[in-house]
């Protein structure tokens, strides 16, 4: 019996999980006698309600799983810093019906001239159907990620932080800043590089303190525009980050980096702005009014650990790295694609044994070479001798189409491969939107459920029609006869027996119902 051409079933409102052992998990306390414990109030807390924690909150409630995201800001960042979002994260938002709304507060822009600011067009022919970089203000991406995790059902309170946490075999007891306690089954950080959530954890974040530091910041200039552009490009011959770009209405987006770290209790002032123009270009070029002002350093650091029991890490918590390539936000959204549906599997209760352990078997990896690639940015940048003659080389070795491909792929997150054992080359990859019957096939993964597309229908998703969807379209634009995707797009299985797709999806998406 074949199912029908796509089919899908909505999964039940219950909410259920399997057991967990206490003395498999290093951190993981046992507690007193479930009668003793508090109910549970939510199944998963996140901490921080940016781009991560928000993502994060609506790909846990397409699964109904109960959902309260704690913001420790009152109020959303109001000063509009401008982000680009990568080709793999355009593609996420595709997939769940996002990007359209996302569309209309962003700019498409070329997707090339990432790595290291080398001005090097994309190779053509990149494999995807949103190939550009959309550039978007920061509080408009998290207000839009926030607003769809609030229609979906997430609770999201600000003015609110973890202040502790303990954690049993059965879930985690949060206690905010003013002794109010929470109970969840699980508990997310998503609080930011400084992440309250990951130093209780006692999770070490090795890697390189700040040596250097950038300031930013939008203000009005007092000098012709001419004048500023002069200036501009005598000095990018041979500093890359300096930069005063218009910014409409008078204002300038100004950058200037700084050799040293400053000390960080101390406010950043205009003058501290004027005073190192004045350094790197001879004169501060007037500004003055301020819409806002800030500061980031090249601190790296990774997580040594992404869980400890019921206590996760994702995002700036997990991982920080300079700004180079504009990584940090994709990385994070990316993260929480990654783990919301596993997460929902275990509260689900048919998540396999270790499906949420995939969770930092595969992000740790992309985050070390992220990493790794902005180590590597930086010595670019450097305006030392050295770094600026293998700038120089590698400017010409990106004139090679391969060398091009190979870095923006690697920028964009669309040259990631999942490790998922022997097979072809698309087996734990991403799938582009390749045309299908239905239209697009990213629209058909609005629901956040895998998908099989079976270009033989003689397939079926049997006993997981619950948690995976179905489609036959012999037309569909693959070589290949059919493939299993995970929710998040990523490549699971590709063949055409039906017994090899049944353990795979076993493997997935745990038991069949039936």
């Amino acid at each position: 019996m074949h199912s029908p051409q796509f089919t899908s079933e909505s999964s039940s409102n219950d909410t259920v999980e399997r057991d967990f052992t206490v003395g498999d998990v290093p951190g993981l306390q046992s507690s007193a006698s479930g009668g003793d414990r508090a109910p549970f109030m939510f199944d998963v807390i996140i901490a921080g309600c940016g781009p991560t924690g928000a993502m994060l909150a609506a790909e846990l409630r397409l699964h109904d799983v109960r959902v309260l995201v704690l913001e420790k800001e009152t109020e959303p960042v109001s000063f509009a810093r401008i982000v680009g979002l990568h080709i793999r994260s355009i593609e996420l938002m595709a997939m769940r019906g996002l990007l359209d709304r996302i569309l209309e507060h962003g700019r498409k822009r070329p997707a090339g001239g990432f790595f290291a600011a080398i001005t090097k067009p994309a190779p053509e022919g990149l494999d995807s159907a949103h190939a550009y970089l959309l550039g978007i203000p920061q509080p408009a991406i998290v207000r839009l990620l926030e607003e769809r995790a609030i229609q979906l059902g997430a609770q999201v309170r600000r003015g609110c932080a973890v202040a502790d946490f303990e954690q049993d075999d059965e879930g985690v007891t949060v206690e905010l800043a003013d002794g109010e306690q929470l109970r969840s089954r699980y508990l997310v950080g998503c609080d930011g590089g400084r992440s309250t959530v990951r130093k209780l954890l006692g999770v070490g974040f090795p890697g390189e303190p700040s040596r250097t530091e950038t300031l930013m910041g939008e203000m009005e200039v007092g000098v012709p525009q001419e004048d500023i552009a002069a200036k501009v490009t005598e000095i990018n011959k041979t500093n890359k980050i300096f930069s005063l770009r218009p910014f409409g209405e008078g204002i300038y987006r100004v950058v200037v980096p700084v050799a040293g770290v400053s000390d960080r209790a101390e406010p950043l002032t205009l003058e501290d702005f004027k005073q190192q123009l004045r350094t790197i270009a001879g004169t501060d070029f007037g500004v003055h009014s301020p819409r806002w002002l800030s500061r980031f350093g090249d601190a790296t650091r990774l997580a040594e650990r992404y869980r400890v029991g019921r206590v996760l890490l994702a995002g700036d918590a997990a991982h920080i790295h300079p700004p180079t390539g504009g990584q940090g936000l994709n990385l994070g959204v990316q993260d929480a694609f990654n783990l919301g549906w596993k997460l929902s599997g275990q509260i689900r209760g048919w998540a396999p044994e270790t499906l949420l352990d995939t969770y930092q078997a595969e992000r740790h990896p992309v985050a070390e070479d992220v990493l790794d690639n902005t180590r590597a940015q930086m010595e670019l940048l450097s305006t030392e001798p050295g770094p600026q003659a293998v700038r120089r080389l590698l400017t010409e070795l990106m004139d090679f189409d391969e060398v091009n491909r190979y870095l923006i792929e690697k920028i964009t997150a669309i040259g990631i491969r999942y490790d998922f054992g022997e097979g072809p080359d698309l087996l734990g990859r991403r799938l582009r939107d390749i045309d299908v019957k239905q239209g697009h096939l990213y629209g058909l993964l609005h629901r956040g459920r895998g998908l099989l597309l079976d270009r033989t229908e003689r397939l079926t998703v049997g006993g997981w029609s619950d948690r995976v969807d179905y489609l036959a379209d012999p037309a569909a634009g693959l070589d290949v006869p059919c493939v299993l995707l995970r929710p998040d797009g990523h490549v699971a299985w590709i063949g055409d027996d039906q017994q090899d797709l049944d353990d795979h999806l076993s493997r997935w998406f745990g038991k069949p119902a039936n």
